[in-house]
């Protein structure tokens, strides 16, 4: 199932972004157990890959995951990432909201998103929409079975 991409905000303000012809691109979206940046070259490594999530018994608490997103074509100057979820496609609830900064759209941007304790009720094909500066990137799913 994909879930629909809903229209902008209409009480979003416009933002100026000179020289940018193109929206955000999203070049990576996983779900992982972890992220280990190391110390020395900076590369990331991603552990723990996974695409759904399986439970015995509803409602169910997964205690830790992250979501590692890779993004370019970003204007220069500060932005907002938005992440929301929900069984029903139209009405996904925020879950995570940050701020970030590029430094312009040759960038590669990771942004890593710590979710802890996140609660699914009942089975179901999760609906993700990630936004950035309240324009929709990606809308996918995520399946949660038992």
């Amino acid at each position: 199932m994909i879930c629909p991409v809903p229209p902008p905000a209409s009480n979003s303000a416009p933002v100026d972004r000179p020289n940018v012809n193109s929206k955000p691109q999203l070049l990576a979206w996983l779900l992982c157990d972890a992220v280990h940046i190391d110390p020395g070259s900076g590369k990331h490594t991603i552990l723990g890959v996974f695409s759904n999530i399986m439970a015995k018994r509803f409602p169910v608490v997964h205690p830790h995951m992250v979501w590692f997103l890779t993004l370019t074509d970003v204007a220069a100057g500060p932005h907002v990432m938005r992440i929301s979820i929900g069984l029903d496609p139209t009405d996904p609830k925020p879950l995570i909201e940050r701020p970030f900064e590029s430094q312009g759209p040759l960038a590669r941007i990771n942004l890593i998103n710590e979710i802890r304790n996140l609660s699914f009720q009942r089975p179901g094909e999760y609906c993700i929409l990630i936004e950035i500066d309240d324009e929709p990137l990606l809308a996918t799913s995520l399946t949660v079975a038992e």
